[in-house]
């Protein structure tokens, strides 16, 4: 729960999982489980969201595993899946991140796939206003 500094309780899950499906329903698209192929556990979430920013929404990246699994490049997996998604399926000419400034293992990911910082702004999340960077790419 490193990236939302908190923990969720079964209606907050509850809540989740019911914007999940409403994005699927509107958009076609939304989050997916990262699964591991050998083993088939679930290891975190990554897809394609349309999130706040400012006064408008972008298309949104997001990545977030087990912290177990940090570190083995699954996310940077998850991340350039997505950005081809979003390129090859969706024909967006752009894709982005929305990641808090101190969270510099996401800045690498975003990075990695090509991505640059774009902007710095305040989000408002559960524990209130947080400085964020928006990171993109185009294709």
């Amino acid at each position: 729960m490193y990236a939302y500094e908190h923990d969720f309780t079964d209606m907050d899950v509850q809540i989740w999982l019911d914007r999940q499906r409403k994005r699927y329903e509107t958009y076609g698209f939304g989050l997916w489980a990262v699964i591991l192929k050998n083993t088939k556990e679930m290891i975190g979430q990554a897809g394609l969201t349309l999130q706040p920013y400012k006064d408008t929404e972008v298309l949104e990246i997001g990545y977030l595993l087990k912290e177990k699994f940090w570190h083995y490049g699954y996310a940077r997996e998850a991340a350039a899946g997505c950005k081809k998604y979003a390129f090859e399926v969706l024909k967006q000419d752009k894709v982005c991140s929305v990641i808090k400034v101190d969270n510099t293992s996401s800045i690498r990911v975003a990075e990695s796939i090509g991505m640059r910082k774009e902007d710095t702004f305040i989000a408002r999340y559960y524990n209130g206003d947080m400085l964020h960077y928006l990171y993109s790419v185009q294709r």
